[in-house]
């Protein structure tokens, strides 16, 4: 349904496709995932969010989501922080998938490495994320703005990814024993 209205008559076609172009391309590899690799309920339910959080960007693009505006009337903050919610969303949803993978895979035990590296794995999405943004504006010249969303601030860059490491760390600081109650649970209905 969000997608849908998401895609109605966006703000500007460009942006919405390069902002939605992400969940957009999550979908058959979570299609895929649900025959051979399927997902815990948590992580699906996270995905989704941050497929939310995409759409409502991509329609309005992240410099004008109507409810930040209010909030940044509110707090009088000069710009509109939607963006600042995906990058946090952009940490904390990928940490979570990196975890699933690096313990379901038996890659790492749990603990501080698997953490550390579920972190280090979000971040690593973000600045190739901030990368991307780049090669963007670079290809397109002025048609990137809407894209890059930076509203004039200087360190929109580097506060981004700030944000994805704070969504990654809030993840595994906060939901790791629910993940991990939903592993086990996966782990007993696959036997």
């Amino acid at each position: 349904m969000v997608l849908s209205w998401s895609a109605w008559q966006p703000h500007d076609g460009f942006t919405w496709w390069m902002e939605a172009a992400p969940a957009l391309l999550a979908v058959p590899i979570l299609l895929w995932c649900r025959r051979v690799f399927p997902l815990t309920s948590l992580l699906s339910v996270l995905i989704l969010l941050h497929c939310c959080v995409l759409f409502v960007g991509a329609h309005y693009t992240y410099a004008q989501v109507p409810l930040f505006d209010w909030l940044s009337d509110w707090f009088s903050w000069g710009r509109n922080n939607y963006d600042k919610l995906g990058h946090f969303a952009q940490g904390f949803i990928p940490a979570m998938i990196a975890r699933e993978v690096l313990l379901r895979k038996q890659v790492l035990p749990r603990g501080r490495w698997c953490n550390f590296l579920c972190c280090c794995f979000a971040l690593a999405l973000s600045a190739f994320y901030e990368l991307v943004e780049w090669w963007v504006a670079v290809l397109t010249n002025d048609g990137a703005e809407a894209f890059l969303g930076t509203q004039g601030y200087v360190w929109d860059t580097q506060s981004d990814m700030l944000f994805a490491l704070i969504g990654a760390i809030c993840a595994v600081l906060s939901l790791s024993k629910l993940h991990d109650r939903q592993l086990a649970e996966l782990a007993i209905s696959a036997k």
